[in-house]
């Protein structure tokens, strides 16, 4: 077995292997024109690719290190952990964040305890949610509406009596439309949301790949005028649609057009041939009820979608002392921005 770091050429082989969106070349192109640095890995027995996956690092300011961040990729084994070691040492990085994307069963329990053998600790701060809704979309369209809740279907059917329209578009007159509706959203919910130029850098690579389009519900408001209630970034790659950002108005809440969107949303990845609808993520199996983001929780629940645990996020240390220092840094700046934004 060997690896070495990926090129161009390498691509199509590199698609075919993950299976996350973020870990798509496609992903990395386009955080690489955010400016962070992209490295794609990949694993050989002889010259057949085996295991590839791509990382992130991430200038420490005023210091000359990196923190590295290696999201939804595959269970670490002692081969990937070697030689996220030597490129962490190669870009001076203090430690490498590793959030893979494995669900936590029984099967996995054995391999998440041998991850501290490997070097790994148990990461005090997570970035990905540890938790998701996952809906099966092999079904048919009468098995999801009776998986859904009661209350859920009610609504559906309560945007639809009300004339509430959906449609999906890759126009950017469109996705000005849900980058209004996203910062509405953020700004009225007090959550710390992308900045508008990583929203159109995704946009832009992820849809010239044909992998994004926006999702708009509207409705009639009056004889002369539709009014855009709610927007939804929808992404593809694989056999999986991903929900990942979103943003709604707070007029005519009543026509529950969130609801439709969502089902129609559903009804897109059916048409597209997709198998997995994955929403991006939930909290946990005894979500409290004041939490922040309850609402959206229990939004996404209300589709009848598979409750999922990821084993979890860790940390690669390469610098015991800073990463000490960098973790308590980080403690107090996200302390700071909370007090600032509240």
């Amino acid at each position: 077995m060997s690896w070495r770091v990926l090129t161009d050429k390498d691509r199509n082989k590199y698609d075919k292997l993950v299976s996350h969106i973020i870990q798509s070349w496609e992903w990395g192109e386009f955080r690489g024109k955010t400016g962070v640095d992209v490295v794609r890995v990949g694993h050989f027995d002889g010259a057949k690719l085996t295991k590839a996956y791509q990382l992130t690092f991430h200038k420490v300011p005023k210091l000359k290190k990196t923190i590295g961040y290696f999201p939804k990729g595959p269970m670490p084994d002692k081969e990937m952990v070697e030689a996220l070691k030597k490129i962490g040492a190669e870009k001076n990085a203090a430690f490498i964040k590793i959030e893979p994307n494995v669900e936590l069963s029984q099967k996995s329990k054995g391999k998440v305890e041998s991850l501290e053998h490997l070097g790994l600790v148990k990461a005090k701060k997570a970035l990905f949610t540890k938790y998701n809704f996952v809906l099966d979309l092999t079904r048919s369209e009468e098995q999801i509406l009776a998986g859904m809740h009661p209350k859920t279907r009610y609504n559906i059917k309560v945007a639809q009596k009300k004339g509430v329209e959906v449609y999906e578009s890759t126009d950017e007159r469109d996705f000005e439309i849900y980058l209004k509706l996203y910062f509405e959203t953020t700004k009225r919910q007090k959550y710390f949301g992308h900045t508008l130029a990583y929203h159109r850098l995704a946009w832009k690579t992820l849809r010239d790949a044909k992998m994004a389009r926006v999702l708009i519900g509207k409705y009639p408001s009056t004889s002369l005028r539709t009014t855009p209630l709610v927007a939804w970034m929808l992404l593809n790659f694989g056999d999986t649609l991903y929900y990942p950002y979103g943003g709604s108005s707070l007029e005519h809440r009543d026509v529950m057009a969130s609801n439709l969107v969502a089902w129609e949303a559903i009804r897109l990845g059916k048409k597209l041939k997709l198998k997995t609808f994955d929403m991006w993520g939930a909290l946990g199996p005894e979500p409290d009820t004041r939490d922040p983001w309850y609402g959206f929780h229990r939004f996404k629940a209300g589709y009848g979608a598979r409750h999922v645990e990821y084993i979890g996020t860790y940390d690669l240390v390469l610098n015991p002392t800073l990463y000490k220092l960098l973790s308590t840094a980080d403690q107090l700046r996200w302390f700071l921005l909370r007090a600032t934004r509240f």
